[in-house]
């Protein structure tokens, strides 16, 4: 199905898993809020939020969540660089989807399926971004942009910011967008900064140490899905790279 505008979301029935997991989610960004994430807030409050739904890790539910993310990359690419018209994607999977209440396999489902994007995605790997995620500015990316994925899911009691509720979201941007917003610039250290002091307010723990900066050359697939502990991680990253042209 198409992607689901925010607008359209409270005609969702509140029964439905679909209608709680907003409702869920509205609880967290309806301003005021404690919710670390101002650039979320106020999404949220402009109503530009865009919806995908996965029900389950069927083949038909990976290509329609694949032809959704296709859409979103699309729509990204005509932003005109106000923070008034910059859409994240949420895309939230069911109970059915993902039936284990462990972190790392909430990550994990996160992870199949940013490896099936990759997988079915015919444009060519930007030039400029490394291959490998454990080397320095490595992001994931589709139909040629680089996207940054935030996996919130119920299993985080430590880390409450990246828990919107009882399901798993993947929480999708443009990654240059947080270039714009908050790159490795004296302004946008300066709002880093302030996220990440709401962020251990919110939580009540320090923030994570992987949290970095793309442009200063940190690892970047640790921030997508983090750990409860504030622990050096070598664990490695499930991403692999595929060479579509050796494919074709």
């Amino acid at each position: 199905m198409p992607l689901v505008p925010q607008t359209e979301m409270l005609r969702m029935p509140g029964q439905s898993w679909r209608g709680r997991m907003f409702a869920q989610l509205s609880e967290r960004l309806t301003s005021p809020s404690p919710f670390p994430c101002l650039f979320s807030q106020n999404a949220f409050k402009r109503e530009l939020l865009l919806f995908s739904f996965v029900e389950d890790f069927s083949l038909q539910q990976m290509q329609a969540a694949t032809r959704d993310v296709s859409e979103y990359v699309e729509i990204s690419k005509k932003w005109d660089g106000s923070l008034a018209t910059a859409h994240p994607l949420l895309m939230a999977f069911s109970h059915d989807a993902i039936q284990s209440l462990k972190l790392e396999d909430y990550h994990a489902a996160g992870w199949k399926m940013l490896q099936y994007w990759h997988e079915a995605d015919r444009q060519p790997w930007p030039d400029k971004v490394a291959k490998d995620p454990h080397s320095p500015f490595w992001s994931m990316c589709f139909n040629g942009m680089q996207l940054f994925t935030n996996m919130s899911c119920p299993a985080h009691s430590v880390r409450k910011s990246r828990n919107l509720g009882d399901y798993l979201i993947l929480v999708i941007n443009p990654r240059e967008r947080f270039d714009i917003v908050a790159g490795d610039t004296p302004e946008g250290r300066k709002v880093r900064a302030n996220i990440r002091r709401r962020i251990e307010i919110y939580d009540g723990v320090p923030h994570c140490n992987q949290l970095g900066s793309y442009e200063a050359g940190e690892i970047e697939w640790w921030q997508y899905g983090i750990v409860e502990e504030n622990i050096e991680r070598t664990d490695r990253c499930p991403f692999h790279f595929v060479d579509q042209a050796l494919v074709k």
